[in-house]
């Protein structure tokens, strides 16, 4: 699309950050370089769906091939020029779908194609929806995260538990409660007796800023980015490295593992309330 672009993606590896990474840093320096630019070229970070295949997939295909359509006012009366436009549209798969000389060789065809008889089904499909001018099938998505029906919503949320999103601060929300990074970082300063200084001190107090790291992350739905800039304007990379040192540090130190222990009751006894 003129300012944005959607990507339907199925990974068995659960990558999908790393691979926007990857692809959004291999584009911008194409472009860059084929025009002669520099700096960043996206607004902002990508938003990403978890999309139940069985229940929404052919939805969300249809929905984001009639995005070109969107752009135009649909009527009865423009009904036909706004199917060529659709079909036609240079930037879309869909014309893959429908026509197979047309196919792009790095798009996967056969998984939606399998759900639907052939490719003339698809182009009515498509047709209709045009005509209806469908709903956002991303309005009903649970947390505006996660579409699909109740028991894939319970199975992502029992993944969640797992490292593997840990650092999407909304998956984290479907099912964790959390409090405001100030209550935490609060508590701590009243537990421990100290101050915001020690809190930004760079290359002192390691263990104690590790912990308000580590907890913060835990029970705060916010970034190892966001939780540098309250450690006193550290990147996120420092604040991943800040709590690998202090789980070595829990493994061989008792008494700050005691202390650590003791910390993470207090905030859990807050969450209660939340």
């Amino acid at each position: 699309m003129p300012n944005h672009f959607h990507l339907l993606i199925q990974t068995p590896k659960a990558n999908c950050a790393e691979f926007m990474r990857h692809f959004n840093i291999c584009y911008t320096g194409w472009f860059n370089w084929r025009y002669g630019r520099c700096g960043n070229l996206y607004q902002g970070r990508y938003k990403a769906f978890l999309i139940d295949v069985d229940s929404y997939f052919l939805e969300v295909s249809r929905y984001l091939h009639l995005n070109p359509a969107r752009t135009q006012k649909i009527t009865t009366e423009n009904y036909q020029k706004q199917w060529i436009f659709t079909r036609d549209y240079h930037w879309s798969s869909l014309k893959g779908y429908l026509d197979e000389k047309k196919k792009e060789r790095f798009v996967e065809h056969s998984i939606l194609l399998s759900m639907i008889k052939d490719r003339r089904q698809y182009a009515e499909f498509i047709a209709d929806g045009l005509k209806r001018d469908i709903e956002n099938p991303f309005k009903n998505a649970h947390g505006g995260l996660i579409l699909g029906d109740e028991d894939f919503v319970t199975r992502v949320k029992q993944f969640v538990e797992h490292e593997s999103l840990r650092e999407q601060p909304a998956y984290r929300e479907l099912h964790l409660a959390s409090l405001e990074p100030l209550q935490v970082i609060d508590i701590i300063k009243h537990e421990c007796g100290i101050n915001e200084d020690i809190l930004h001190a760079r290359h002192r107090h390691g263990a104690l800023r590790g912990m308000v790291a580590e907890l913060l992350y835990r029970h705060c739905s916010i970034t190892q980015s966001q939780i540098g800039e309250l450690l006193g304007g550290i990147d996120y990379i420092s604040v991943h490295m800040m709590r690998k040192r202090l789980q070595v540090k829990l493994a061989k130190e008792k008494k700050l593992k005691e202390q650590f222990i003791k910390l993470e009751a207090k905030i859990k006894a807050n969450l209660k309330n939340v």
